[in-house]
């Protein structure tokens, strides 16, 4: 059975996150998907029913949380990990070097590139050695250094540029044992979240997407790629974006 995924088999998908906006979104477009025979929603908070065949507690930053739901879900064919921190109680996007603060510096990257990784660590072993399997992780375009053209929001930027490295590297590794893998980092544009809430401003309202729309776009472009795409760092439009 083909999938808009790419797959010519019925899948079983795990997402990380399904709390968020992006992530709930991922997981009712998923269990829409024909071709998709199960998925795991994975979230630090309960969540309410109907959102995935099946929940687990996961917290990215509480790596024994990650293996145990790991543990548990057994084989699967894609994960998707769509977590992600901009702002919170003592955390804001720097406009100068002047505010940075170490903790907050060291909180986004906990939350945006070290648990990610965790999540592959524990979940890339769990994807088939042959046939094709996707791993993908939430990134942002501001992410990128060489598209940089605006400075400010060291740390975030920062956080995200280290999830792409860290992504890339997997992809590296894991093409020696899963030559069908494909890891990849997406980029989901300006979305109506929680995240983007307070920094909406200058954004056209056609720039705007649901997390609806933000989940079909991404999944359309997942569909799209192939090993030979791993490691990429992705924009919704299906556009590759530069590291």
């Amino acid at each position: 059975m083909s999938t808009s995924l790419g797959f010519d088999r019925p899948i079983r998908a795990v997402v990380i996150g399904a709390g968020g906006g992006i992530g709930a979104a991922l997981v009712q477009r998923l269990m829409a998907d024909p071709g998709v025979a199960h998925v795991s929603a994975c979230a630090r908070q309960p969540l309410a029913s109907g959102i995935g065949h099946a929940q687990h507690a996961l917290d990215i930053t509480d790596e024994p949380s990650i293996a145990a739901v790991a543990s548990t879900v057994g084989a699967v064919d894609l994960v998707l990990v769509a977590t992600g921190l901009l702002h919170g109680p003592g955390i804001q996007p720097e406009k100068t070097w002047r505010s940075i603060d170490p903790t907050a510096l060291m909180e986004l990257y906990r939350v945006n590139a070290v648990g990610p990784m965790l999540v592959a660590k524990h979940f890339l072993p769990l994807l088939p050695r042959q046939g094709r399997s996707l791993f993908a992780a939430i990134s942002a375009k501001v992410g990128s250094i060489e598209d940089n053209r605006l400075g400010g929001w060291y740390g975030y930027r920062a956080a995200k540029a280290a999830l792409n490295q860290l992504l890339k590297t997997a992809a590296i590794e894991l093409v020696r044992t899963r030559p069908d893998a494909v890891v990849a980092a997406l980029h989901p544009g300006t979305v109506t979240t929680r995240l983007s809430e307070p920094f909406r401003g200058g954004v056209s309202a056609e720039s705007l997407v649901t997390p609806d729309i933000s989940a079909n776009n991404l999944l359309t472009v997942l569909g799209q790629l192939g090993p030979a795409d791993s490691g990429g760092l992705f924009a919704w439009s299906g556009q590759r974006l530069p590291y």
